[in-house]
């Protein structure tokens, strides 16, 4: 469809809006519907924006539009309706179509839209529509907030918008063509706003505490007013030409003349052409052409000069991605009259509004009332009527809102997320690039701001400058921001200006804080550093004394100097406690661990002979820390505390690694922490406070990254201003003669710029670069008299080890005492490496490496130097080869087999065949390993043959023989399954190659439940395991009665079952129970999982009762009286059998022989007449509780628990 032939609906109800008669408009009777058709038909326009295009073709909004709300301003109905489609007309583009478009066909209709908007913004230009539309806000806001009706407020808001949407609209400069002080469309709209008055209600919105919900509109459409405008400038409008002005305008002027000059003797110089034909040919020694011969020229000499290689070559097309960003912000001069009302309007915007607008707005940004990404207009407010104030008459109260260390931080956190989602959202990475520079100019302006605090004449400006001087320069975020910021620039998404302020920003930085270093001395500073910790995942052991490194006896002897000095040191009253502070406020280490710390450096002084600072650091923590009389009472008297002193002196205190040993650790024993998986490194960020070094921060710049970007921007230094280039060549300065690095500028892209600058014929506007490019090339020439690889090192960009090693001699970073790299490989000790490895690779059952390192004889190396040297020297193919795992040797020589069949010979009567061939064999394997070679070898049939053996005793009618054999079958059904799980856990360790086949030791096997049981009840877990007993028990009786079974969590509801649920031991218990670990992270809880019947159930809860419980559980007297004496043990007989039955049906299932008839024989014994359930009372468990807290555990005076018997009623009574 041809978008300039309109649809007919369309025609027909843009023609019923009425007809335009001189300069009057008569409306039809159905305009006001025929408005609303509009609208409806706006709401459903395709993605092209057709009805848009067609009427913006057609010039309904100048044609129509306007004209009814000029003239029809009376119809509220209508109104109201034309500002509604005229909102929705003047939408901004971006908004219509999300993003520019990529595809041809979409930009073609984006730039369409355009035109037309900006057809509309120039419609506008009238002050009879501005006359209109403020007279409307202003009746609308003398109404007070009761007799405000919400049309009026969404009329309000659809005003602000409208004026939002006209201003939004850029600018056409090809078609404007405007010059400087000219009045260009935008120009025209705000004269027009100022003649309506419609700035004044702008102002009285900003400023009125009764319209706080329009501050965002109001802010946004202040912004779009100066887009084009100077702060500096623009304060300066109307005092005369400004002396930075004059002198920036005869720079200019100067570097033309000269350029001139320069031209005009090029002219004379030149020789006359007579002959145009007869011009010669030249030879041009020493510049080769496309073969071995020189260069001929068939031009004249005067040509010379301008010859390049590059003459004719087409050149390289760049990719788009690859393509520097474009400069979109376009700083204009308006017309004379427009900026005095715009500077008018900053001051009063400024003493009246703008502390309480910035402060409504901030509270809106901080509680999400705004829309996505409206900060970017507070910013832009900020860093503008602040750079007004500082640039008018600076008044810091004018400001106040926004001159805050809060501000700072709001700022600096924008502008890190800025930076964040600009390298990870790569489509919109141009957007987050200009938000970021919005971020970027705030923070220069507040800079600037505080910098400007230090010239005020008033003492209390001052102070408060170095306040928040003290603050930012205190935290190290502040301070590594432009680091980030220079390391990552990329010149495809941030363009060259936002590199301008960036430069200009650090300057300004680094000049605030060198003043501020001076005058202050010396400058603490928080320290941000990355701890890295070993966290073991076994237990860890305790500390025992053979940590510290003097034994008893020598600390014996060390004692009686101490104590003659300690007698001293009690008496003497000039010992001060500020000498030593054993705690740090600032640090995050908690104040436990601290304590903790100042303990062993008491101990530390006293091992060192400095008894004056272990006293006086003993009573500085117990000023820190008085409570628990760690550090001895405050009414200590002198023979106590040295007895202290003796106590901490011989205590076994735990200790971290120190520093130098951590550093032998990085350079010596870098391949343990990577190999042992038992140890987690875990990255903890310590704060502290340092004192600070500016030339220590300084050196953080000296890098390439740095480098490149500030060579970068020098590449334009002609189009640069005076105060960019003394910015660049400062900071350059600062790192080549104060770092002593020149060598870091020793590259040949700059050494290029260099030469172009020193031949330009203006250089002398430019003596502070000149001067500074002599400055490096004299350095340079000098060096490569003395190092010829020079000339080399000009292709590369450099580092400071690099920068070293051509200052100082290539080496010397190697053998220097701050290398962390390993000595380098003598031929002697190469060949013993060879011949150590050759000898031993073959061997099996050992480690080739251990051993090479426990035969090497010479510099100690480490385990990773070694392996790495044997892959460099071709021995081995891959660093992997080397990695420990575990006992995978898989080939049997001749003589293993032999050894294992005559172990096995000697040891198949014993109980545990297994155990003891693994015990003797001399390879050591795993039990799966020799299983398998077991049953290769046809000595066993199966693996049955090889279980643990446990003699039975044979059960009689009496009760205890009948107890010993249910806990043997239980045991030996234990077993079993032990010996199953063992087997199948160790063919999955091996096929894992992670190093927790390491930790445990090999051959070890896995305690019974029995023995875990016992262990437990010895640590004091009588209460916890009774728990789980009961919740097995409980289960068995739901699953009985539900008839289904599925997985029941075990929920711990007391503190000590949480606790003994994180006890390594007790979870070893419930694996061999079969109780399932949480299976993911949306898991919680341990669970009883449903394939356990209720018989198993039973058995596992008999297996963790122990034998002084089953002497205590004597058969208590019948809840209901019932008088028959033997009924009871009748039970009792009766659960022992179905209990032996039930593990004999569970054994021969397991064996695959059981028969249907068993099989319906078991579930028949599920039916039972009565259900006992043994429980203990609140009060037997206080009882337990103080039992396990008890020294004794096992004393055979212990009290028995007290027990009561509750009787169920089966399903059937």
């Amino acid at each position: 469809m041809d978008l300039f032939m309109m649809n007919c609906e369309l025609l027909a109800t843009c023609s019923a809006l009425g007809y335009l008669e001189g300069d009057t408009y008569h409306k039809e009777p159905d305009c006001l519907e025929s408005v609303k058709d509009l609208i409806r038909y706006l709401r459903h326009e395709d993605e092209t924006r057709d009805v848009r295009q067609q009427l913006g073709a057609a010039q309904i909004l100048q044609s129509d539009l306007l004209p009814i709300l000029t003239q029809h301003s009376q119809d509220k109905p209508l109104f109201d309706a034309v500002i509604r489609l005229m909102v929705n007309l003047t939408q901004p583009a971006l908004l219509c179509f999300g993003s520019v478009p990529k595809e041809p066909s979409f930009r073609h209709h984006f730039l369409q839209v355009l035109a037309y908007l900006q057809a509309y913004k120039e419609a506008f230009a009238s002050e009879k529509a501005f006359g209109v539309l403020s007279e409307t806000l202003y009746e609308l806001l003398q109404l007070g907030w009761e007799e405000r009706q919400e049309e009026d407020n969404l009329l309000i808001e659809r005003i602000l918008l409208l004026v939002r949407n006209i201003l939004h609209v850029p600018a056409n400069l090809d078609q404007e063509k405007r010059i400087d002080d000219d009045a260009s469309v935008h120009d025209q709209l705000l004269w027009v706003i100022h003649l309506s008055g419609l700035d004044d209600l702008l102002l009285f919105l900003a400023s009125s505490s009764a319209e706080q919900q329009w501050s965002l509109h109001v802010l946004e459409i202040i912004s779009l007013m100066f887009r084009d405008q100077n702060p500096e400038q623009l304060a300066g409008v109307g005092q005369g030409r400004i002396a930075q002005e004059r002198s920036t305008d005869v720079a200019e002027l100067e570097v033309l003349r000269q350029r001139e000059m320069a031209e005009r003797k090029t002219r004379a110089l030149q020789r006359g052409n007579r002959h145009s034909r007869f011009g010669g040919s030249y030879v041009v020694q020493g510049l080769k052409s496309i073969g071995e011969r020189d260069l001929i020229f068939h031009k004249g000499l005067h040509n010379l000069r301008n010859y390049s290689s590059d003459l004719g070559k087409q050149p390289r097309r760049v990719p788009k991605r690859r393509q520097a960003a474009q400069e979109l912000s376009i700083q204009r001069r308006s017309a004379l009259n427009v900026r005095l009302f715009l500077r008018d309007f900053c001051s009063e915007f400024l003493e009246n509004c703008y502390n309480r607008l910035m402060g409504l707005v901030k509270d809106n940004l901080l509680h999400e009332k705004a829309q996505q990404h409206d900060e970017t207009y507070y910013m832009w407010a900020l860093a503008f009527f602040m750079a007004f104030n500082r640039a008018a008459s600076f008044r810091p109260g004018l400001v106040s809102e926004t001159l805050s260390v809060r501000t700072f931080h709001f700022i600096e956190q924008n502008l890190t997320n800025y930076y964040e989602m600009m390298l990870t959202d790569r489509k919109e990475a141009v957007s987050w690039a200009r938000r970021m520079h919005l971020a970027l100019k705030a923070y220069q302006e507040l800079l600037a701001t505080v910098n400007e605090m230090d010239m005020s004449p008033d003492e209390a400006v001052r102070e408060s400058g170095r306040i928040i001087k003290n603050n930012i320069f205190y935290v190290m975020e502040y301070r590594e921001l432009f680091l980030a910021l220079f390391r990552k620039f990329d010149e495809r998404f941030q363009p060259r200006s936002f590199l301008r302020d960036l430069v200009e920003t650090t300057h300004l930085f680094l000049k605030m804080l060198e003043r501020f270093c001076r005058s202050r001395g010396n400058l603490m500073v928080q320290n941000k550093r990355k701890k890295r910790k070993k966290k073991k995942k076994a237990l860890e052991q305790p500390v025992a004394a053979g940590n510290t490194p003097y034994s008893p006896g020598e600390l014996e002897a060390v004692w009686p100097s101490l104590a003659e000095q300690l007698q001293c040191c009690v008496q003497d009253p000039g010992l001060t406690l500020d000498s030593m502070v054993p705690f740090d406020a600032a640090s995050e280490v908690p104040v436990e661990e601290q304590q903790a710390e100042a303990v062993v450096r008491i101990q530390d002084c006293l091992l060192a002979g400095q008894a004056p600072q272990a006293l006086t650091l003993l009573r500085s923590a117990r000023e820190v820390w008085p409570e628990g009389d760690v550090f001895g009472s405050r009414d200590i008297s002198p023979v106590e505390e040295i007895q202290l002193l003796k106590q901490i002196l011989h205590a076994p205190l735990p200790r971290q690694q120190g520093t130098e040993e951590q550093g032998t650790e990085e350079r010596g024993a870098e391949e343990e922490d990577e190999e042992e998986d038992e140890e987690e490194e875990l990255q903890v960020v310590q704060v502290s406070e340092k004192e600070f070094n500016f030339l220590d921060y300084l050196k953080r710049f000296a890098s390439s990254a740095v480098i490149r970007a500030y060579v970068l921007l020098l590449r334009s230094y002609q189009q640069n201003s005076a105060h960019t280039n003394h910015c660049v060549v400062k900071m350059l300065h600062r790192l080549a003669h104060d770092l002593k690095m020149e060598a870091l500028l020793f590259q040949l892209s700059l050494f290029c710029l260099f030469n172009r600058l020193l031949s330009d014929s203006a250089a002398g506007a430019y003596k502070e670069l000149v001067t500074f490019a002599k400055y490096i090339l004299g350095k340079f020439f000098s060096l490569a008299a003395v190092n010829q690889k020079a000339f080399v090192e000009l292709l590369f960009w450099k580092n400071t080890s690099v920068v070293r090693e051509m200052t100082e001699g290539y080496g010397s970073v190697d053998g220097g005492s701050y290398s962390r790299k390993p000595p380098m490989w003598s031929p002697e000790e190469e060949a013993q490496l060879q011949e150590l490895y050759l000898a031993h690779k073959d061997v099996e059952g050992q480690d080739v490496v251990d051993t090479i390192l426990a035969h090497l004889n010479t510099v100690p190396r480490t385990r990773r130097q070694v392996i790495h040297h044997l892959v460099r020297l071709g021995l081995a193919d891959s660093v992997k080869d080397f990695q420990r795992k575990g006992t995978q040797i898989v080939l049997w020589t001749e003589d293993q087999e032999l050894e294992l069949q005559r172990l096995f010979e000697e040891f198949q009567d014993s109980d545990d065949v297994l155990g003891h061939i693994m015990k003797n064999i001399t390879a050591k394997r795993s039990r799966a390993r020799i299983v398998d070679k077991l049953l290769a070898l046809g000595l066993v049939a199966e693996r049955r043959e090889l279980y643990k053996k446990r003699r039975k005793k044979l059960a009689s009618s009496s009760l205890p023989n009948e107890e010993e054999s249910l806990k043997d079958i239980c045991q030996e059904g234990l077993e079993e399954e032990e010996n199953l799980s063992e087997e199948e856990n160790e063919e999955d360790e091996e096929k894992e190659e992670g190093s927790e086949a390491e930790q445990a030791p090999q051959g070890s096997s896995v305690l019974s439940t029995e023995k875990l049981g016992q262990c437990l009840h010895q640590e004091g877990f009588s209460a916890q395991l009774l728990w789980l007993q009961n919740c097995l028990i409980r289960a068995a009786g739901d699953r009985e009665e539900d008839g289904c079974s599925q997985a029941i969590p075990l929920v711990p509801l007391t503190e000590e079952n949480e606790e003994v649920m994180e006890s390594k031991q007790f979870q070893q218990l419930l694996h061999k129970l079969g109780v399932r670990p949480p299976a993911s992270e949306q898991e919680t809880f341990w669970r009883i999982p449903a394939k356990l019947s209720p018989i198993q159930l039973r058995r596992l809860a008999a297996s963790l009762r122990q034998p002084e419980e089953e002497e205590e559980l004597q058969p208590g007297p019948d809840p209901k009286g019932s008088g028959e004496p033997g009924t009871e043990e009748e039970h009792q007989k009766e659960h022992r059998a179905q209990a032996l039955m039930a593990l004999s049906l569970a054994r021969k299932k397991k064996a695959g022989l059981v028969s249907p008839e068993e099989e319906g024989g078991k579930e028949q014994l599920k039916v039972a007449p009565r259900k006992r359930q043994l429980l203990d009372s609140d009060e037997e468990q206080e009882e337990d509780e103080g039992r396990n807290k008890a020294p004794d555990l096992g004393a055979p005076g212990t009290q028995k628990k007290k027990r009561f018997q509750i009787e169920d009623e089966d399903e059937n009574d």
